[in-house]
């Protein structure tokens, strides 16, 4: 029996984990599958039809019809909790009482950078003390670790290439967060630029099916991992607009019932509904759900109403 995992807004069933599922999913004997919308009245009844394709997040769905269904309850479901990832952080204490509480800066650097800042109405923190009052911007790095109380990563073991394929490049430019290497098949370390976020790296865990560890990077670094990493191919992503979740579940159906994913799973990351699709067995690589490459595979990134 599949073990249940942990998701946004509970315990996430055996049908929607794809690692779990994976003999299953790949047998050619799909006989023994039935739809997987609950209300289907006929998907039982006809053998001849393949089993195989499309698969949604562990089933079959044997019309559009019953595929529309199961992609309606899966919308609902990430749709659930969609404005909580959107919450800014309130209740960290400021970088700038944090540095000064360890000892790596004194009241008159502080009060010098706030001055700054307040001065030209805009910049972080961080940026004052190191371009005004000479603070190192490692110690800067290591002052916003503790604020988030995480570490500070490295980039050692770092391939472009294989990072390029975790998750869509929209998610990299916008969020300052970089995926930097997966270590003993099991754990995806995940470099953010100045602040842990906490739901993006669930929902990596959840598509991947390995466990995320969240840290930050310094400035250099980061710039330079983002460079390489931008400048590789990945996973071919087509990108919409809709109106509402019943454009968006529509939307999803027909790509679904068009490429015919022998695997797929939905996410909603922030702002985004997050559809990757397995096409052939083959795209799975040995680490989780990561791609071995990005053939065979594919990304659909939607929102939801106009985007700044």
């Amino acid at each position: 029996m599949p073990l249940l995992r942990f998701g946004k807004t509970g315990v996430v069933p055996p049908q929607h984990v794809i690692g779990s599922e994976r003999e299953t999913l790949w047998s050619e004997d799909g006989a023994r599958r039935v739809c997987g919308n609950s209300e289907c009245a006929g998907g039982w009844t006809a053998p001849w039809r393949s089993r195989r394709r499309p698969i949604f997040e562990g089933q079959w769905g044997c019309c559009g019809r019953c595929v529309l269904a199961m992609v309606r309850a899966a919308v609902q479901r990430e749709s659930v909790d969609g404005t909580a990832d959107d919450v800014p952080h309130r209740h960290r204490v400021p970088l700038g009482l944090v540095m000064l509480a360890q000892g790596w800066i004194t009241q008159s650097q502080l009060r010098t950078a706030l001055d700054a800042q307040r001065a030209h109405g805009t910049g972080r923190i961080g940026d004052w003390l190191v371009a005004e009052c000479g603070v190192g911007a490692e110690r800067v790095t290591r002052g916003l670790s503790v604020q988030w109380n995480c570490p500070v990563l490295t980039t050692e073991g770092f391939s472009p290439e294989a990072m390029a394929l975790v998750m869509p490049r929209i998610f990299v430019e916008e969020f300052g967060l970089l995926p930097l290497r997966v270590a003993g098949s099991r754990i995806l370390y995940l470099g953010f630029q100045d602040r842990r976020d906490s739901s993006v790296a669930l929902a990596l865990e959840q598509m991947t099916e390995l466990r995320v560890e969240s840290g930050l990077l310094g400035e250099t670094q980061f710039a330079s991992v983002r460079e390489k990493l931008l400048g590789c191919e990945g996973v071919p992503v087509k990108s919409g607009n809709v109106e509402d979740l019943d454009s968006l579940s529509a939307r999803i159906t027909a790509a679904l019932e068009q490429k015919q994913p022998v695997a797929s799973r939905l996410l909603r990351v922030r702002g985004y509904f997050w559809l990757r699709m397995w096409l052939e067995a083959s795209a799975l690589g040995r680490s989780g759900n990561l791609p071995a490459s990005g053939e065979d595979l594919m990304d659909y990134v939607f929102s939801i109403g106009a985007r700044a």
